[in-house]
């Protein structure tokens, strides 16, 4: 903190130093663009406005094919700088040669408090851009970890998925299909199996469900849908749990569960447990979830054993091109977090998140952080296509609720 503070003080140091009432000295500035990590198959550099403010000041330049916009006539200041633009799923495609996980692509990029005088000489500054992901419904929270009852009995009944309308239109969520990752140990498959055998086409679930189409599922803007395993009051129970008599969709499985009949049933498409039809959301992780549309039926996509074997657990490959959002949700161990164990590429989960406490029963929640505020209230999650990034850890958030 203290090195960011001193050069905040510097820059306005420098700032303080320069004369910004001699209007004969103008000075001129290139800003150049560097696209984000992701696009190694191309580029996108000509034809983006870069933005310059200071105070009520607002200059625009266009970038040429080199990806630098070139301002003329200015005046020595301190600038905010920013350039931002939309590219489709197409476009990303090919300059990622990645599927697109959404219906299209914000690339972005800001530099502020920076001083431009005739004493940096051209004042080159690099610009480095990030993708977003737009996305209507995201994956919001996950409550995976178990706690202790009053009794220190071992409580696993107030699990709960959350999923978030980050749009401003009100969204229909019938149908919609929720994937848990595989979870066994060791894992399934790595990465670099999936490559090999699916050409890094398809994520492996061990459990599908899906809202039920029967009726229209509206999510307002800014609107939470919790999905949990037994609609009851658990606050009752533990002091780490909570009331979930408000959820939206119960999963009605399991015979040790108490489910709520005033609760919708969260459909069961496909689980590799015979019996056991609750969303499997595993103590400490691995249990990570994929969110995806899709027309087709899912009872002919392809099962498929572990790798290299031919009998035990069976899982379903769900294809990457219908997955909306993904959070890789890895175990955290005594040795630390193992990378290696990610379940999801770059394009879908770029980071991962996890719960610190690796022996559970601590009532953990990850959720996402809150990016901004819209001016009429609604919330925007953290959506960098990064778990790392986006979400944080918290034993005290109630559902639907996103800050502390």
């Amino acid at each position: 903190m203290k090195k960011i503070t001193c050069l905040l003080a510097a820059a306005f140091l420098s700032a303080s130093c320069i004369d910004y009432t001699d209007a004969s000295r103008e000075i001129s500035a290139r800003v150049q663009l560097q696209m984000p990590a992701e696009f190694t198959q191309g580029s996108d550099f000509e034809g983006h406005t870069v933005v310059l403010t200071s105070g009520a000041t607002t200059l625009t330049a266009t970038t040429d094919a080199n990806g630098v916009a070139v301002f003329s006539g200015l005046q020595p200041d301190v600038y905010d700088i920013s350039a931002s633009w939309e590219i489709t799923s197409s476009e990303y495609m090919a300059l990622t040669g990645e599927q697109a996980v959404a219906s299209g692509v914000v690339v972005s990029g800001n530099l502020n408090a920076q001083v431009l005088s005739d004493a940096l000489g051209d004042n080159v500054l690099l610009l480095p851009t990030t993708v977003v992901i737009k996305r209507d419904i995201v994956i919001s929270k996950i409550a995976s970890s178990n706690s202790k009852d009053f009794n220190q009995i071992t409580y696993p009944y107030g699990k709960y998925l959350e999923l978030y309308n980050q749009s401003a239109d009100t969204v229909d969520v019938s149908g919609l299909y929720i994937g848990l990752l595989d979870s066994d140990s060791p894992q399934p498959f790595t990465l670099d199996n999936l490559h090999e055998l699916f050409a890094d086409s398809v994520v492996i679930v061990k459990q599908i469900f899906q809202i039920p189409t029967k009726k229209p599922c509206l999510m307002a803007p800014g609107a939470t849908l919790l999905l949990v395993n037994s609609a009851i009051d658990h606050s009752k129970n533990s002091e780490l749990e909570h009331d979930l008599t408000g959820a939206d969709f119960e999963s009605k499985g399991g015979n040790s569960h108490q489910n709520n009949p005033d609760v919708d049933t969260l459909v069961t498409v496909f689980s590799i447990y015979d019996k056991n039809q609750i969303l499997n959301l595993v103590q400490g992780g691995p249990c990570g979830v994929v969110i995806f549309r899709t027309d087709e039926d899912t009872d002919l996509w392809p099962r498929t054993y572990p790798y290299g074997k031919t009998s035990g657990n069976y899982f379903k490959c769900v294809p990457c091109r219908f997955i909306l959002d993904g959070v890789d949700f890895i175990k955290n161990k005594a040795t630390g977090i193992d990378v290696t164990t990610k379940h999801l590429y770059a394009g879908i989960d770029a980071g991962y998140t996890y719960v610190s406490d690796i022996k559970g029963y601590s009532g953990e929640v990850v959720y996402r952080r809150t990016a901004k505020v819209t001016a009429d209230g609604r919330k925007i999650l953290m959506d960098t296509n990064n778990s790392t990034n986006d979400f944080q850890l918290s034993t005290t958030i109630k559902p639907r609720e996103y800050d502390e």
